[in-house]
């Protein structure tokens, strides 16, 4: 069983920058496809990035898709959200989340770090 926690959210005013980090114990995280989901107040929980085991492949939802970059080092047993150019709408709860393989749902899941964007 993995555990994922994460870390580095903050209060930020907007077009500024945060790297979130979610370190991984319990387990492997080359084992695993990585994702980043956030929560915004009123809102659906939401797909943020993803990244695949290896570290090759990406996705990113069009409403960051230039301006957050997902990573991993596997052998720090990390992930990393580097987020560029903040706005307000990117505030919310970020959570790292875990799948075995292409198809499996998310099912292993930090606890959340706030990030909050000031105008």
């Amino acid at each position: 069983q993995v555990q994922l926690v994460e870390s580095g959210g903050g209060l930020v005013q907007a077009g500024g920058s945060l790297r979130l980090s979610c370190a991984a114990s319990g387990g492997t995280v080359s084992r695993y496809g990585m994702g980043w989901f956030r929560q915004a107040p009123g809102k659906e929980r939401e797909s943020v990035a993803r990244i695949s085991s290896s570290g090759i492949a990406t996705y990113y939802a069009d409403s960051v898709n230039g301006r957050f970059t997902i990573s991993r080092d596997n052998a720090k047993n990390t992930v990393y959200l580097q987020m560029n150019s903040l706005k307000p709408e990117d505030t919310a709860v970020y959570y790292c989340a875990a799948r075995t393989r292409i198809g499996d749902r998310y099912s292993y899941w930090g606890q959340g770090t706030q990030v909050t964007v000031s105008s």
